[in-house]
C-alpha cells in the first residue's frame, strides 16, 4: 500500500491564506520550516568543514534556495521518486535524508551513503525515493523519465520529480526527455530551479526565451513560471502538476525563480555580478520569509521557533562529529560496488 501523501482536504472558499497554510496541517509546516533549517545549516556546516580542511574537493551550495527543494517535495509520498543535481544537498534533505550519513558521504567515510564513494554530487537514497544527485548538467533528465515510464510500466500511480538547474534547459537531454515524457505521458514533473546563472552565464544571456517554462508548449504539456523563494507557491505549482501526472495526465514543466547566494562552487570568485544584486536576492531570503508567515498563521511562536533553531543545530553538530569520527573506507576494498558491462 503506497504511503499516503500530507496533503489535506482542498481548503474551503473565501480562506485567502497562502497555499501551503490552506492545504497542509501544522506539523506539516512545522517540519517544512525544520527542514529549511536543516538545508541552510548542513550547508554552512559544510562550507566551514572545507575551509577548517576537513572535506576536500569542490561542493555547490544551494543557499538561498531552500523555498524550492522544500516546497517541491512537501506533498511527494515516501514511493515517489526524485532525481537531483550538482547542487542537490537541499532536494536530498527534503527528501527525508540523514544529515549524519550525508556529512559522512562529504567526509570520504564507509558510513556515508555512497560509503564515502560519491561525495558532494552523488549522494542517493533510494530507501526515500531519491535516485541520486549528478554531476553532468542534465544528467538527471533522461534517469527521470526512465524512472516514470517504470512506473508507468508497473501500473503504479506514483511520479517523479526531476530536478534541474536553468543552464541544463539548454542541453540536448533536456529537450529529449521533454519530448519522450509527453508521447508517452509518463508521471514525471520536470522542475528548474533558474537561480539565473549557468556557472558564470546568465539566462538572458544564455535562453533565447524570456521564461524557461515557455519551452513548455513546443511539447504539449503545462509550463508555469513561479517565484521559487516561496514555500506556498512552489507547493502549489508541484502539488498540481503532482496531481496531474498521478491521474494519468502526463508530464508538467514548474519553473521555480530562485537565486544561489554563494557562487557556484567555492573556487567562484563572483565577478560576473554585482554585490548590489546579492544583496537585493538576499534581502529576499526564503527562510526569514517562511519564518514570518509560520508566526502570522499561528503555527508557531518566537519561542518555538528558536527551540527548533536549536534542535537543528544540535543535530548538525552531532552529525559532523559523526562523520569525523566514523571510519575510512578500506582501501584494500577500492573496486567493491564498482561494475562494468
Amino acid at each position: 500500500m503506497p504511503t499516503p501523501a500530507r496533503r489535506i482536504a482542498p481548503p474551503a472558499s473565501g480562506d485567502n491564506r497562502p497555499y501551503a497554510f490552506r492545504a497542509y496541517p501544522p506539523e506539516t509546516l512545522r517540519r517544512a520550516l525544520r527542514q529549511m533549517y536543516l538545508i541552510r545549516r548542513f550547508e554552512e556546516g559544510a562550507e566551514d568543514s572545507y575551509m577548517r580542511g576537513l572535506i576536500h574537493g569542490t561542493m555547490h551550495l544551494s543557499i538561498g534556495q531552500e523555498a524550492s527543494a522544500v516546497g517541491s517535495c512537501l506533498g511527494l509520498r515516501d514511493s515517489d521518486q526524485i532525481t537531483s543535481t550538482h547542487r542537490g544537498h537541499g532536494h536530498c534533505i527534503a527528501k527525508g535524508a540523514d544529515v549524519a550519513r550525508m556529512f559522512a558521504e562529504f567526509f570520504g567515510k564507509e558510513t556515508g551513503y555512497c560509503r564515502g564513494r560519491g561525495g558532494s554530487m552523488h549522494i542517493a537514497d533510494v530507501t526515500r525515493g531519491n535516485l541520486g544527485a549528478n554531476g553532468i548538467v542534465g544528467g538527471g533528465l533522461p534517469i527521470a523519465v526512465g524512472a516514470a515510464l517504470s512506473m508507468k510500466m508497473q501500473g503504479r500511480d506514483d511520479v517523479v520529480v526531476c530536478f534541474f538547474g536553468d543552464g541544463a534547459n539548454n542541453e540536448g537531454a533536456f529537450h529529449e526527455a521533454l519530448n519522450m515524457a509527453a508521447i508517452w505521458k509518463l508521471p514525471v514533473v520536470f522542475v528548474c530551479e533558474n537561480n539565473k546563472y549557468g556557472m558564470s552565464v546568465s539566462t538572458e544571456r544564455s535562453t533565447a526565451v524570456p521564461r524557461i517554462a515557455d519551452r513548455a508548449a513546443a511539447y504539449a504539456m503545462p509550463g508555469v513560471t513561479v517565484d521559487g523563494n516561496s514555500v506556498s507557491a512552489v507547493a502549489e505549482a508541484v502539488d498540481g502538476a503532482v496531481a496531474r501526472a498521478r491521474a494519468g495526465e502526463g508530464p508538467s514543466l514548474v519553473e521555480n525563480l530562485t537565486y544561489r547566494q554563494r557562487g557556484h562552487s567555492r573556487s567562484d570568485r563572483n565577478r560576473y555580478r554585482s554585490k548590489e544584486e546579492i544583496k537585493a536576492w538576499i534581502a529576499r531570503d526564503p527562510i526569514p520569509r517562511f519564518e514570518a508567515e509560520i508566526r502570522e498563521y499561528g503555527i508557531m511562536d518566537e519561542g518555538a521557533i528558536a527551540a527548533l533553531r536549536a534542535e537543528v543545530e544540535a543535530e548538525i553538530a552531532a552529525a559532523i562529529e559523526f562523520a569525523r569520527t566514523s571510519p575510512a573506507p578500506d582501501p584494500a576494498e577500492a573496486t567493491r560496488d564498482v561494475y562494468t558491462a
